[in-house]
């Protein structure tokens, strides 16, 4: 998030200057390379075996996210000329979990009539539903079909359509994106665009609505800071921040072997400033290696499974986010699977065994913990705390198309 602000703020006229103590772009979102140094990073003793192939043809993420095709992400990598940097391929299918099996998600009508989630008359209440969705204009009371978009909840919504619990699952969670059931009390409208946003973006490629860099995601951040750089941004690796400086309670700038970078604005993750940070939550993770596609996805390169909370009797959704050496990540023939949901109790990796059984079998497994990021794998979330912040720093909305004209009026040092 860091590199992707200091692209924006470079673009916006901001004078940038983005220092990492790590020697590679991204910190917590970057793909560690090779395989030996993923080894290293989570202490395993052995090194890898001959069987997964050469180190340097892996790039592992540390946070797996997807780009939502017609998503927030992707409209930033296009307005801000990212996307000359790299290369994407569509992830080959959404699925949702049910009663200890995997269902492809239906989004469309068609594919809501062929779906063997529902019964023949749930899966004609939710084609209504769909075509409810597909239709409604917030700006057309005569599509609202008396739904009143800022005081209905989506739960009532679901109950106009009579609904069973099954399908508000795997449409609150696998098609809105929500991770938990609190947007159920809420106005439905945010719902309805989520799912239309959903709906979009499957229509753009087909297999599903995600898109996923080729060789990780670490060519996002290092594509942002080409960016910053282009704008003026000056960005350094390997830079230890010693103390971050403070005066009558602001900072104003940051330390680093004996020299202080003055400031007027400091944004940074929470590692940084450890005393000054409340913890609110603990992601898990486990990265597993398998030399096999997941069962039950059609032998699929690339997927995504969620895990419904209430189809495990959780208050979270358990995600499922799978690669493979199709995108340039892995050796030939090798799958990587990463698990994350938000910790619920004092033992984490049981509450996560659901999806390792859907793994099964798995040729390593490795756990951590992350504060930084949500345990969604898209990054909807992400893109709302990037505009979230330049609202904060820049006092306006995110506007893309600003950012498009201020791209033009600045088109020389972008040539």
């Amino acid at each position: 998030r860091n590199v992707n602000y200091g692209g924006i703020m470079s673009v916006n006229g901001k004078k940038v200057l983005h220092m990492d103590r790590n020697p590679y772009y991204g910190g917590e979102s970057s793909s560690i390379t090779p395989l030996e140094e993923l080894y290293k990073r989570f202490d395993l003793t052995e090194s890898p075996p001959e069987s997964m192939g050469r180190g340097r043809d892996w790039n592992v993420d540390l946070i797996p996210k997807f780009l939502m095709a017609n998503g927030q992400l992707v409209k930033m990598l296009l307005y801000t000329e990212v996307t000359r940097y790299l290369d994407f391929k569509v992830v080959e299918g959404s699925f949702v979990y049910k009663g200890g099996k995997i269902y492809k998600v239906p989004s469309t009508e068609t594919e809501a009539l062929a779906s063997n989630l529902m019964g023949m008359f749930e899966k004609r209440r939710f084609r209504k539903f769909l075509v409810f969705v597909a239709n409604f204009d917030e700006n057309d009371p005569k599509t609202f079909e008396g739904v009143d978009p800022k005081s209905t909840t989506m739960g009532e919504v679901y109950k106009k359509f009579d609904l069973g619990q099954d399908v508000i699952d795997f449409t609150g969670h696998a098609l809105a994106l929500y991770r938990t059931d609190d947007y159920l009390e809420q106005p439905c409208l945010e719902t309805i665009n989520r799912i239309k946003l959903y709906s979009e973006s499957l229509a753009r490629y087909g297999k599903s609505p995600y898109l996923y860099p080729l060789y990780g995601l670490g060519e996002l951040p290092q594509g942002f800071a080409r960016l910053s750089a282009i704008y003026g941004g000056t960005y350094m690796l390997n830079k230890p921040v010693d103390e971050i400086v403070m005066e009558g309670g602001h900072v104003v700038g940051v330390k680093s072997e004996g020299e202080v970078a003055r400031c007027k604005q400091l944004i940074c993750d929470p590692s940084y400033m450890a005393d000054r940070v409340r913890k609110a939550g603990q992601v898990i993770r486990v990265i597993c290696i398998l030399s096999h596609p997941i069962k039950n996805t059609n032998d699929a390169n690339s997927c995504q499974i969620i895990i419904p909370q209430n189809q495990v009797n959780r208050k979270s959704d358990i995600y499922v986010c799978m690669i493979s050496y199709a995108h340039n990540v892995a050796a030939q023939g090798k799958y990587i699977a990463i698990v994350s949901t938000t910790v619920e109790t004092a033992e984490p990796e049981v509450e996560i065994e659901p999806a390792l059984e859907l793994l099964e079998p798995i040729d390593q497994k490795s756990v951590f913990a992350s504060r930084s990021y949500d345990a969604t794998t898209h990054f909807e979330t992400t893109c709302n705390d990037i505009k979230d912040i330049y609202k904060r720093m820049t006092g306006s909305d995110f506007d893309f198309e600003n950012m498009k004209r201020k791209q033009n009026d600045s088109g020389e040092a972008a040539d």
